[in-house]
């Protein structure tokens, strides 16, 4: 099982574990998922902490670093992707959110989300 994490589930499994259902723990931690994190997320990141938006625990290297450590791959922007968000209804209107629909879709993989909007995409989008 492939399981792409969404930007706060990625920080919240970096940071804050407890915020996440054990069933969801269970499934990042067991080493049977594959767990990636997207290019995405470090940017959407970048451009929060740069304007000084949310309440971000580390910096985008720190997470970016943290999810290494982690043992999570890192999910590169392919073009496929990008062209991708094109096809994808307007039900929402989140650049960064549309981008880790596509990848998902693309990869493809599950996407682990807080964000409901997002499960009119695919049954790959998965709202915990």
């Amino acid at each position: 099982m492939r399981l792409l994490l969404d930007t706060h589930i990625l920080i919240w499994a970096l940071t804050e574990p407890a915020r996440l259902s054990a069933v969801v723990r269970s499934k990042i931690e067991t080493r049977r998922t594959d767990v990636i994190f997207s290019a995405v997320s470090i940017l959407e990141i970048a451009i929060k902490s740069q304007i000084a938006r949310g309440d971000l625990p580390l910096s985008p290297e720190g997470i970016y670093e943290e999810a290494i450590a982690a043992g999570f791959g890192e999910l590169t922007v392919s073009s496929v992707a990008a062209a991708h968000v094109a096809r994808l209804p307007l039900h929402h209107r989140d650049p960064f959110d549309r981008l880790l629909v596509a990848q998902a879709i693309v990869e493809p993989a599950y996407l682990y989300t807080v964000d409901k909007q997002l499960r009119t995409y695919s049954e790959l989008v998965t709202v915990v």
